[in-house]
């Protein structure tokens, strides 16, 4: 575009100033040049002169972008001053609290169950209560990390809005024409902050308090001090069709033929060899033994309600599903299992009465061989609701220990 298709067109306003002349016709610079992106004057963009054929723009319209683009930005950075604002102010408090209230937690933990073993694990108890200490502390002091950069960005936002603000209200159009690449760098500078996003490093790690010698202590202290084991019972109406269920509800034995007497219901699963316990857990402390020593193929663990009953899918499969978390045996492979997830376990021996410990304070579920107090396995869930004793058989019987 030339400058005599754009027209002549209106100078500046009344009563603005005349502003800089160009130093080689002594033109006023009313123009502005695409190409060379500068000021130039009506001469310069003539067709003699130096900027001929080149796109040629108003300088007042070219100035109005450049507020446009300053304004945007204005808004840009007030949301995000706002969002950072809310960050700081809204969601490290609730960090904090948390960390402070769930260290709360685990330091309480750690001094229960050493409690019931203080004379043997003094020393555990000092070096996890250290533990615990020093994860709260980095915790603690991430989040004050966070509050000093966060409160560094909100003051480089703010000067940069200061500058670009006194930018858009104090320069005249060539002055704003002038200072274009400040105004990039600025804005380059602005975008370079970026929005706060979740951090694990602001959460306090619960696994701190874990220690193998503290759990087969406190396991072996709990079960010797439980009057006795819970009396489970299955529920006759959750029977799978493969499963025959003794009278006492305590054994269950598997029949490969599936049984054309057992009516079904919506309890019932109908595929998969499954049974549910008539009673349901959602607090305090349970454990209950299965004598598994006639099975090479079962399983044991816990299970919510809605847990389904019906098909041949993995909804219905114990520990394929988020519903269940099963202690498995298939011949000699024993393993841990839960949503689809599989954790191979490494047995000296095949247990002969396999034991179930569930502590609903601490959502910890542990499996250990009944007869040494040998703990097999332990996994650590937020259990969703009340769990119900669960099992599976595919190969001879199980029963439940009373």
């Amino acid at each position: 575009m030339s400058v005599e298709s754009a027209g002549p067109g209106p100078g500046p306003g009344p009563g603005s100033e005349p502003g800089p002349l160009c130093s080689e016709h002594g033109q006023a610079l009313r123009w502005f040049c695409c190409s060379e992106r500068r000021p130039v004057c009506a001469a310069c963009a003539g067709l003699g002169g130096r900027c001929r054929g080149h796109r040629i723009r108003r300088a007042e319209e070219r100035a109005e972008e450049l507020r446009n683009k300053i304004v945007d930005q204005c808004e840009r950075l007030q949301l995000q001053s706002a969002t950072i604002t809310k960050y700081v102010a809204d969601i490290l408090p609730g960090k904090n609290q948390r960390a402070v209230s769930t260290a709360s937690a685990a330091r309480e933990l750690v001094i229960q169950r050493l409690g019931l073993v203080r004379s043997l694990c003094e020393s555990e108890e000092q070096r996890l209560l250290e533990q615990v200490h020093g994860e709260e502390e980095r915790a603690h002091q991430s989040i004050l990390t966070q509050r000093v950069h966060w409160a560094e960005a909100l003051q480089k936002l703010d000067t940069i809005r200061t500058s670009l603000v006194d930018m858009l209200t104090h320069l005249d159009d060539l002055q704003l024409i002038q200072k274009e690449q400040e105004i990039f760098e600025r804005t380059e500078e602005a975008e370079g902050i970026l929005d706060p996003k979740e951090s694990e490093k602001l959460n306090f790690n619960e696994k701190c308090t874990r220690s193998p010698l503290l759990t087969q202590l406190w396991a072996t202290a709990v079960l010797g001090s439980l009057s006795g084991t819970e009396d489970v019972r299955i529920n006759e109406r959750t029977v799978s069709p493969f499963l025959q269920l003794s009278d006492d509800q305590r054994t269950l034995t598997f029949n490969a033929k599936k049984s054309k007497t057992c009516a079904d219901g919506p309890e019932r699963f109908d595929h998969w060899p499954n049974a549910l316990a008539t009673t349901s857990f959602q607090a305090g402390l349970h454990a209950w033994t299965v004598n598994v020593e006639n099975s090479c193929a079962y399983k044991v663990g816990v299970a919510l309600g809605q847990l389904p009953r019906k098909g041949s899918g993995s909804d219905s499969r114990l520990g394929y599903n988020a519903f269940s978390w099963v202690f498995s045996r298939y011949d000699q492979e024993f393993r841990f299992s839960h949503d689809g997830q599989h954790e191979p376990l490494a047995l000296l021996r095949c247990p002969a009465q396999l034991g179930v410990l569930l502590d609903l304070q601490a959502q910890e579920l542990l499996f250990y061989e009944a007869g040494s107090g040998t703990v097999l396995h332990t996994h650590h869930a937020s259990f969703p609701g009340p769990l119900f004793p669960v099992f599976a058989v595919a190969d001879q019987t199980i029963s439940i220990v009373r």
